[in-house]
């Protein structure tokens, strides 16, 4: 990134002091994000609360889960809680209370409940607008399933659908964004089908947390362009990221694609799609082969089709050669006497110095 100082015009020194005097006003919003339900963001948000407490800081709790597990009823026994405020059709946030008794920090867990009807805000993360607007620090929590615009992408991954959201502008207006990443499992025996079943888990949860951090990464762009155009700074972005998609007739190119071009398009990146030609193809891989080339193609990918006797050389003398910073590939499983000698894929991981190797099971 290359940056250009330039004099601030008077109307852009007028548009900083008033920047200046709203930030001065306005609280500080901190958010937790899960990419997955049980990853342990409302206790990670709530043991905060326990260390700004022990630390002597002014906080309260001002909305939690209805049924919390045994580890954050122990964390609540030592905070103030302020209890949601019941209305004829549910509860919410207790509001004015909370701007009253004024801490320095309220904690808010689950930022996507909508609030019963006839109060003045229908959703509480419109409430904790509020809070903050009357200066008050609030760290809040939320699950990447509940933002609005990433709702289908998580459903397609998660097949759950869920009716509360919150606008994905509400998160990049947050001052910072911390990332509740999942705990690793226990080595422990498995079955052959529980470890299948283990790793379709494990992928995806790897495709939420790619979304988390790409989320994550245009929170703090967004911080980045406001500090800049506050300052009267110019930012000019280059490619900064190049991802190669190696395909075979039998890659999960749906996956691939999808992962390979969000991550192209937040970080204006370039994508690019490669297949080592087989002598003596089958017809059914031929087609199959076409089709996701035709994905490639649709997608605006740039498509080379390379030549060589070993398919992992080959694709690596062309990363190397095109300054790759990722690569996509495919993997199955494999058994019995395979086992005995490395497979291109390992070959690739092996030989993929400065690259980032991303493996999808097809």
């Amino acid at each position: 990134m290359k940056l250009e100082i330039r004099r601030k015009t008077p109307e852009e020194l007028l548009r900083e002091c008033q920047a200046e005097e709203v930030g001065a006003k306005k609280g500080h919003l901190k958010i937790f994000l899960g990419y997955a339900s049980g990853v342990g963001k409302s206790f990670r948000m709530l043991d905060e609360a326990r260390r700004r407490r022990e630390r002597g800081q002014d906080v309260v709790v001002g909305a939690i889960q209805p049924k919390v597990s045994p580890d954050i009823e122990a964390l609540l026994k030592n905070l103030e809680v302020i209890p949601l405020k019941k209305v004829d059709h549910g509860t919410s946030i207790d509001v004015e209370t909370l701007i009253d008794r004024h801490p320095v920090v309220c904690f808010i867990d689950g930022l996507a409940y909508s609030n019963p009807p006839g109060l003045r805000n229908s959703t509480r993360w419109q409430d904790v607008q509020d809070l903050l607007n009357a200066g008050i620090k609030v760290i809040a929590s939320i699950n990447i399933q509940y933002i609005a615009e990433l709702q289908k992408e998580v459903e397609s991954i998660t097949g759950k659908h869920v009716t509360e959201t919150v606008p994905v502008s509400f998160i990049k207006s947050a001052d910072e964004i911390e990332i509740v990443d999942a705990p690793p499992e226990e080595p422990m025996e498995r079955s052959p089908e529980e470890q299948a079943e283990t790793q379709k888990r494990e992928h995806r949860l790897s495709r939420l947390r790619e979304l988390a951090l790409v989320l994550a990464a245009d929170v703090v762009d967004h911080q980045l362009s406001e500090y800049l155009e506050c300052h009267g700074l110019k930012q000019q972005f280059g490619a900064n990221e190049r991802i190669l998609v190696c395909i075979t007739p039998r890659a999960n190119m749906q996956d691939m694609m999808e992962m390979a071009q969000i991550i192209t398009q937040r970080f204006h990146g370039e994508l690019t799609v490669a297949y080592v030609n087989q002598p003596n193809i089958s017809p059914p891989d031929q087609a199959a082969l076409d089709a996701k080339l035709a994905i490639a193609r649709a997608a605006g990918a740039r498509i080379e089709i390379l030549e060589g006797d070993d398919p992992a050389d080959t694709l690596l003398d062309f990363a190397r050669s095109r300054g790759i910073t990722q690569l996509f590939v495919g993997h199955s499983q494999r058994t019995g006497l395979s086992r005995l000698w490395e497979s291109p894929i390992e070959k690739l991981i092996r030989d993929s110095h400065g690259m980032d190797v991303r493996v999808f099971p097809q």
